[in-house]
Order: C-alpha cells, then sequence, then structure tokens
C-alpha cells in the first residue's frame, strides 16, 4: 500500500505531520515527534514581537555606547545573532532538529508585520529547514481598517518572503476574510507554494470574577475541520499549490476526511497533546485499515474524492447543501 504524499515539493512517507505547537521547541521533542511516526515536523513559531524587541535591544545597547571613546570600540557591540538570543536559538533548534532526524523540519514563522521576516527567512533557510510557514495572525484593533488594506499586507509579505528564499513557502490561513478562496489563490499567486487551512486565531472569554479576559487557550475538536475541510473541497481543483488540513484532528476518521477533501498532508498537535507523540503513529494505522477495508491501494485514489468538481457550480452546490441540512434539522428536531 502506497501512503506516500508530496508537500511543497517535500515527499513524505505519509500524510500525517505534526504541526507547529508546544511539542516541538527542543530537539529532544522533534526526534519524539519523528520516533512517534509523524512524517514531518512545523517547529513552533518564532513570533515577530520576539524579533522586535531583540532589535529594539541592540539599538539601545548601541546608542548608549555611542559617546564611548574610540579606543573603547572593540568591544563595540556585535550583531545580534551572536548572542543567545530568541533568534539565535531558534536558529539553532533549526540547524540541529534538521541534522536529528530524517525528515523535513518546517520552521514558522508568525507575525502581523513585513518587519524583520525576510532577513529572517533567509537565516532560516540557511540552516537547514526544508520549508517555511508564514503563520500571518492579523487581527486589526483598528476597526477602520479595510479588509483590502488586510489583503494587501499578507500579499506584501508573502511576496517578500518568497521572493527571498529558494524554499518553498506555506501560509497559514485565516478563515475569516469575506472571499476565503479568492484570498487564497491571490496568495498563491504572490509566491506560496502551500496554504494550511486554517490558523485559529484566539477567542478569549470573560472571567465574571476577576472582571477581566480570559485568554486561555483551548485545544481543537473534531468540530473544528469540518471549516478547513469545506474550503479544502473548495479549492483542491482550482489550485496546483499543495494543501493541509489543520484543526478538528483527533482520530484517523478525521485524516481520512481531510484527504477525502483534497489535502496533501494533514497537521496536528492537539490529538499527540492529548495522547502522546507516538499517536501519530496510530492515525496513519487507522489510515490504512480504512483504506484496506475500503479497497483503495493509494493514497492518490483517495484525495480529492469529495472535492468540488473544478467545472462544477460551487455556490449552488453549497447553497443546495445548506438548503438540506435546513430541512433535515427540522423534521429531527421540529417533533421534539
Amino acid at each position: 500500500m502506497d501512503l506516500t504524499t508530496t508537500y511543497m515539493g517535500l515527499e513524505l512517507e505519509h500524510p500525517v505531520v505534526a504541526s507547529a505547537g508546544p511539542l516541538s521547541q527542543t530537539v529532544a521533542g522533534v526526534q519524539g515527534l519523528v520516533e512517534g511516526g509523524a512524517s514531518g515536523v512545523v517547529l513552533h513559531s518564532l513570533f515577530e514581537e520576539q524579533l522586535r524587541a531583540e532589535v529594539a535591544r541592540d539599538e539601545q545597547l548601541i546608542e548608549s555606547q555611542s559617546n564611548a571613546f574610540a579606543e573603547a570600540l572593540d568591544y563595540f557591540p556585535t550583531a545580534p545573532i551572536t548572542t543567545k538570543s530568541a533568534a539565535y536559538t531558534y536558529l539553532s533548534l533549526v540547524e540541529r532538529s534538521a541534522k536529528a532526524v530524517d525528515v523535513p523540519i518546517i520552521a514558522s514563522l508568525n507575525g502581523a508585520d513585513l518587519g524583520g521576516w525576510v532577513e529572517f527567512a533567509r537565516e532560516v533557510a540557511d540552516a537547514g529547514a526544508a520549508a517555511l510557514e508564514l503563520n500571518i495572525y492579523l487581527v486589526p484593533g483598528d476597526v477602520a481598517i479595510t479588509g483590502s488594506v488586510v489583503i494587501k499586507r499578507h500579499l506584501e509579505i508573502v511576496a517578500a518572503v518568497t521572493d527571498a528564499v529558494s524554499i518553498p513557502v506555506a501560509v497559514k490561513l485565516s478563515p475569516y476574510f469575506s472571499s476565503v478562496g479568492h484570498v487564497a489563490l491571490q496568495l498563491v499567486d504572490a509566491g506560496a507554494s502551500g496554504l494550511v487551512l486554517f490558523n485559529r486565531f484566539l477567542n478569549p472569554d470573560i472571567d465574571i470574577e476577576t472582571l477581566g479576559p480570559d485568554p486561555e487557550f483551548a485545544l481543537s475538536t473534531p468540530q473544528e475541520g469540518r471549516l478547513p475541510r469545506t474550503w479544502i473541497a473548495s479549492l483542491r481543483n482550482h489550485t496546483t499549490a499543495s494543501l493541509a488540513g489543520s484543526s478538528g484532528v483527533e482520530s484517523s476518521e478525521d485524516v481520512v476526511k481531510y484527504l477525502l477533501a483534497g489535502a496533501d498532508v494533514v497537521m496536528t498537535t492537539a490529538a499527540l497533546i492529548r495522547h502522546g507523540r507516538s499517536y501519530a503513529r496510530e492515525l496513519v494505522g487507522g489510515l490504512q485499515s480504512w483504506m484496506v477495508r475500503k479497497q483503495f491501494a493509494s493514497l492518490e485514489q483517495v484525495r480529492g474524492m469529495l472535492a468540488v468538481p473544478a467545472i462544477s457550480d460551487g455556490e449552488a452546490m453549497r447553497r443546495g447543501g445548506y438548503v438540506d441540512a435546513i430541512q433535515n434539522a427540522k423534521a429531527r428536531y421540529g417533533s421534539l
């Protein structure tokens, strides 16, 4: 049975990949994920704020020495990458992880502005990353910012980064654009080799005792997989870019659903946190058992079976499915 797949040109033994998260913060953690069965690992994200803070720190240090005697210039502050900074630590993790395991290591950058991403993307590529994932977490705090401005910033970031590196770049996309499909295709036109659907935005609750926000982050649940699978099915036959399903993966059934929708790979962190790093092997085993039962010999026979056909009226199909669901709900719950 052939479970191999290709993600942004990277050959993978099977489609289950460990997504960015707390389990990939160390080389030992990365090794544990690979030993547990993951065919690829997305490292935890380095945040734009960390890079910005270090730049500000170094500029302040240089400024504080600007009036020093010329004789003292031999101890003038050097480039920040020589210090044990977050950037240095991350690049070290990329380099050591790439050498420690025999699966692709994908670096992850999280931010909302172009900032220092371009230069750092080059350094990540030089450190040995097989690919780069851009997690553009942009939630405008200014309610006057238009959607076109938000999209433009996404496209500028993707174009600048993809122009700067030779490794493939994926974009972890938000589901909250007014036209997700159109934005996705624009990102591919801007240079993205892959799309990860979707980024999970933090939705803080309210603590009625402290009278403040409760920012606790919850792991994804299987129900959350429905939205990304819907858009993967819609995009599959409209782009040659790789598609990664993310969120809502709890069992091998969820993996199968993503593949049927058209995903090239299925990423998960929540399931591995809940059940352990070796759970990836169980997800793959469940996929294999299902394929045997359904008499599929390769992943290619499965992928995209339920994707929306390129020549169909996708809007009519979606509307028809909505109406059918409402009618079924009326029949099911109306008699209670």
